[in-house]
């Protein structure tokens, strides 16, 4: 039996986990498309005006950010596991009770409690995913397969919404949220009381039982100190070089998902129109995104991210040159949606799960998800100003700029996971040593 045939087999074994950390990736893009997608039914249904609209998608932004912040420091001093089992609950009674909201507080405070449920859930499952896999290339491909469904959840989402766009009042919008807490309990029930799961987490815990005692794995874990420790030069390279390549990368991620469609529409597509392009340019990136999981792990990873990178400056190059033209902004973001997947979100999950120690990676990666979320959010305040007709050509060179900058930033990563290897890779060797 080749190396190949048993790497399938390890992921075929190990998928189920996958889909169930992918439910949570759904959940999490579903409640952000989900709103704004019916944020003018909330609207019409519950009277709201303007400011109000502004910021039930602002804050929603920000409870997702301090999720990501705090959820992974929680689980570590919880358990991860735990912590893994139940937060799908949370998002439920969140959801729940966006379903029966009467007014604009009560809207609110279910999208805060679910949000915040969503964004602690991400970190904590990909490392979850990455500790229960027995080697690298395994956890990356099952860490790259949970970004699939995070594309489905945004596809899904689009499909609701254009089918209970006819409903009265803000009829729609709950059944909307209805399907996100149908999901948010599968997700909760099956994570609580699968035996294969548990089997899982098991496993892995016997394998950390039995790998030598390192100054990681042995009582609490500082982050600070595993950052500025012995691996300190290795780490924060690991660490900035993230930071600043998801950062640039969810930057243009999330002025496309929150603004695409206004985009569409004031170059002069109707509402439909918007919105059907939006379902047909983002099941392109859902096949790409199915793609990227399969060589997530293999040896064409990083040829694929210097595709990505290329595609994606032509594409703001493209959409620069073409000004306010509806079908150049049309066709470079569809281009765009080629690269993206390929430069994007799934690597920096699976780069985040390889390179630093189990013990802080829910913590890390919570922290640049937070981080990169509330610099979404303060930018998203400005942003519909700067995709306007008058403005965009501007817009669309900065954000060139912005992507090779990105670029620089996930080459020098690249070059230095080739350098000093994968934490699997460094503890291996300090054990041989």
């Amino acid at each position: 039996m080749n190396a190949s045939t048993k790497q399938n087999e390890g992921l075929g074994k190990y998928m189920p986990l996958a889909f169930a950390a992918g439910i949570g990736s759904m959940l999490g893009s579903g409640i952000i498309v989900g709103l704004s997608s019916t944020i003018t039914v909330w609207q019409d249904g519950l009277g709201l005006d303007t400011t109000q609209v502004g910021l039930l998608s602002g804050i929603l932004t920000f409870a997702i950010a301090f999720g990501s912040l705090f959820g992974g420091r929680l689980a570590d001093k919880i358990g991860r596991v735990l912590f893994f089992n139940w937060i799908n609950l949370v998002y439920a009674i969140g959801a729940v009770i966006c379903i029966f909201a009467g007014n604009f507080t009560t809207l609110l405070v279910g999208l805060i409690i679910a949000g915040l449920a969503s964004g602690a859930d991400l970190p904590v499952s990909m490392t979850v995913v990455s500790h229960d896999a027995p080697d690298d290339a395994t956890a990356a491909r099952l860490v790259s397969t949970t970004q699939v469904f995070w594309q489905v959840g945004v596809f899904i989402s689009f499909i609701c919404a254009f089918l209970v766009s006819t409903m009265s009042g803000a009829t729609g919008g709950r059944v909307v949220f209805a399907i996100l807490a149908v999901f948010a309990v599968i997700a909760w029930a099956w994570r609580v009381f699968s035996p294969t799961f548990r089997r899982f987490h098991e496993e892995a815990d016997a394998r950390d039982a039995a790998r030598p005692a390192t100054s990681y794995n042995t009582g609490k874990t500082s982050v600070m100190k595993v950052l500025f420790g012995a691996d300190k030069k290795v780490l924060l390279t690991y660490f900035l070089a993230i930071v600043i390549f998801y950062v640039g990368w969810n930057l243009l991620a999330n002025t496309w998902g929150q603004f695409q469609t206004y985009m569409f529409s004031k170059a002069g597509a109707t509402q439909s129109l918007a919105t059907g392009l939006g379902i047909i340019l983002n099941l392109v990136t859902l096949v790409l995104n199915i793609v990227f999981a399969s060589i997530a792990g293999g040896k064409y990873r990083n040829k694929a991210f210097f595709v990505g990178i290329i595609i994606s400056v032509i594409a703001m190059i493209a959409m620069a040159m073409g000004g306010a033209n509806l079908w150049v902004i049309v066709g470079a973001t569809a281009f765009m949606n080629l690269g993206s997947p390929l430069a994007g979100e799934a690597l920096y999950k699976v780069w985040t799960q390889e390179s630093f120690p189990i013990e802080i990676r829910a913590s890390v990666q919570g922290f640049i998800n937070g981080f990169s979320r509330l610099c979404c959010g303060l930018f998203a305040l400005i942003t519909p100003a700067l995709v306007l007709p008058e403005t965009i050509q501007a817009t669309m060179w900065c954000f060139a700029a912005i992507v090779v900058v990105e670029g620089i930033a996930g080459t020098v990563m690249i070059r230095a996971q080739k350098k000093y290897g994968t934490d699997e890779e460094r503890q291996f060797a300090k054990a041989n040593a």
